[in-house]
């Protein structure tokens, strides 16, 4: 058995099972942001989607938005790069962090 089973993902509106009031008014929230276009398209809003759940390591989240990118025009090429620009991000933010060290190191006088 695995700690994520794929099939657990149709069971999410189940959270909801004790609130459902509140786990509607997440789905109206969710479904608003990213089920239509806006400022952004859906397949933008799908991309931006699919590199946060790289970030967040969300394998449901993986599975949701690589299937909705593909069904809102994404190729794989964009797809791809979108997690790259992840990775990328994710570098820097640890590097930077970097000055936090200089700056200790030089009060320390190293």
């Amino acid at each position: 058995m695995n700690y994520y089973e794929s099939n657990d993902l149709k069971r999410f509106a189940e959270v909801g099972k004790f609130r459902k009031e509140l786990m509607d008014m997440f789905f109206t929230y969710y479904n608003k942001v990213t089920g239509e276009d806006g400022a952004l398209t859906k397949r933008e809003k799908s991309l931006i989607g699919l590199a946060v759940a790289h970030a967040k390591q969300c394998p449901y989240c993986i599975d949701a938005y690589t299937t909705q990118c593909l069904e809102t025009g994404a190729s794989p090429d964009q797809m791809t790069e979108a997690i790259h620009v992840t990775a990328a991000l994710e570098a820097g933010m640890t590097l930077v962090h970097g000055v936090q060290m200089l700056n200790n190191l030089e009060k320390e006088g190293a």
